[in-house]
């Protein structure tokens, strides 16, 4: 594998590709403000042309993740489109339930701070039991308040049943003020040991890539770059896709030694093309 190319910012990565997929927690901001110099350079993007996908591991579908930026101080131009794993969930439970009509399931929805985004204007009843659930929607993790025990508790009782959970957010770690602490997918990986059925929904597995490239009216591979502070799910997930990436070591990566890095460039054989500091011009 080749070792990556280091940039001094995005410009360098604008004079290379004409269409972009970014994520935007740990990239363009972390979670409470914006990196500095990010607003700027994903506004500069689109003012040199280019086309923008915010590619992103929310479980929360793509308005409320666009109304937030727009919150943190981001233009709303500086996108053409935003993609989140959580609208791929929401059309791919939409069209499923629509096929088979009838008594509403009932679904034990685990998000953060009580949104119910996920599953609104679908047909489903909410319990908060895993014991009598028929579906699991685990749109994100609240792991700051609770523990990976509170969660086991919660789902033990589906996952004796066979129940399937439709992970919306597979990142194992996520940025919060107390440090990090375990994402979704954490939480979907404690499932699956459980013996529990995960179907997994976004970044690095093929189904969001492709819509992405979908929407953008398949351009050329060779034309694109996947931009992500994670090795295991923008990196991996961008070079599977046939694409080129750039590992930004902002978010999960700032206080990582370069001996981890290397050693999770190995155990997901994914090496970035490009590497950058921060995402700013």
């Amino acid at each position: 594998m080749a070792a990556p190319v280091s940039l001094d910012g995005v410009r360098d990565l604008a004079a290379r590709f004409d269409y972009f997929l970014v994520d935007q927690f740990g990239v363009l901001h972390d979670g409470q403000q914006p990196y500095l110099g990010a607003p700027e350079a994903l506004l500069a993007l689109k003012r040199a042309g280019k086309r923008v996908v915010l590619l992103s591991n929310s479980g929360k579908r793509s308005a409320p993740n666009e109304a937030r930026l727009v919150a943190l101080g981001f233009a709303r131009e500086s996108w053409d489109i935003f993609l989140s794993s959580g609208e791929i969930a929401w059309s791919l439970l939409d069209k499923q339930l629509r096929e088979r009509p009838g008594a509403a399931l009932r679904c034990l929805l685990i998000s953060r701070d009580n949104d119910r985004s996920a599953v609104e204007g679908l047909p489903l009843t909410l319990t908060d039991s895993g014991a009598d659930a028929d579906i699991i929607l685990l749109s994100a993790s609240e792991a700051d308040r609770l523990e990976l025990d509170d969660y086991r508790r919660l789902l033990e009782p589906a996952a004796v049943r066979g129940i399937t959970c439709y992970c919306t957010n597979p990142d194992k770690t996520m940025l919060t003020r107390l440090g990090p602490r375990p994402g979704a997918g954490r939480i979907a990986e404690l499932y699956e040991e459980m013996g529990g059925p995960v179907v997994w929904i976004g970044k690095p597995f093929p189904e969001i890539y492709d819509t992405a490239l979908t929407l953008l009216g398949h351009p050329s591979r060779e034309r694109v770059v996947c931009v992500g502070d994670s090795i295991e799910h923008d990196i991996a997930g961008g070079a599977g896709a046939g694409l080129a990436t750039a590992l930004v070591e902002t978010g999960i990566l700032a206080s990582m030694p370069a001996e981890r890095k290397l050693e999770l460039f190995q155990q997901h054989a994914a090496v970035p093309d490009f590497i950058l500091g921060a995402f700013s011009w």
